[in-house]
């Protein structure tokens, strides 16, 4: 424990560093997921017969193993930050889509006949009725991706995309069980801090649906 606390007093800065990379990995990878995941999720409410192969593909896409899914990236996006970003993305998918999807499809039918009856158009039934009332369910989804991409994001500094898995991967190379778990606590408390924050959040928003 006190070479623990001697590397974590020594290695301060860097810790800040690592954490703030590591950080910003994660909210540019849920970026492009939010959006991508949310449209998707959207666009197969419409057409059911693809709902459930897009969600199979999505599903398929978390079974790759990290380290095979950036090496799968690599002609794609290179090495470092970009592809990162990519498997990221990819690996979230799969909560917002389902997530989304399964939202809106919840919704009660009669609300979305009122609306019609009221002589709103689809636009106007997706922005002001079912996009807000699959709020909290879309949300719970996006807290479980970027839970778990705050996690797996420890591979991406395997390519040079920066991060606390710098830490480990350093770690384990050198042997050096400080470092090691440097890394994985810092990790560990970025992933509750996110979701402590998004699940407050998530229940504020089913308290105001």
């Amino acid at each position: 424990m006190s070479d623990l606390i001697d590397f974590m007093s020594r290695r301060q800065d860097q810790i800040v560093q690592f954490t703030i990379e590591h950080f910003w990995l994660i909210l540019v990878a849920m970026a492009f997921a939010v959006v991508i995941g949310v449209v998707i999720g959207i666009l197969i409410t419409y057409w059911e017969p693809i709902a459930y192969p897009v969600i199979n593909v999505t599903q398929i896409i978390m079974t790759i193993p990290s380290i095979a899914m950036i090496a799968i990236l690599i002609p794609l996006f290179g090495i470092g930050f970009s592809n990162g970003v990519a498997a990221l993305a990819l690996y979230a998918l799969l909560p917002i889509v389902r997530n989304t999807y399964t939202g809106i499809k919840a919704i009660d039918r009669a609300v979305i006949e009122s609306a019609i009856g009221m002589g709103m158009k689809e636009s106007g039934i997706l922005l002001r009725i079912k996009l807000p009332l699959a709020l909290p369910v879309i949300m719970a989804g996006i807290r479980v991706s970027t839970v778990m991409g705050i996690g797996i994001g420890a591979i991406a500094a395997y390519i040079g995309a920066g991060g606390l898995g710098s830490f480990i991967f350093w770690g384990i190379s050198r042997v050096n069980f400080p470092m090691i778990w440097t890394g994985a606590i810092f990790i560990s408390i970025l992933a509750i801090l996110a979701d402590v924050l998004l699940g407050w959040f998530e229940k504020m928003l089913s308290l105001r649906s």
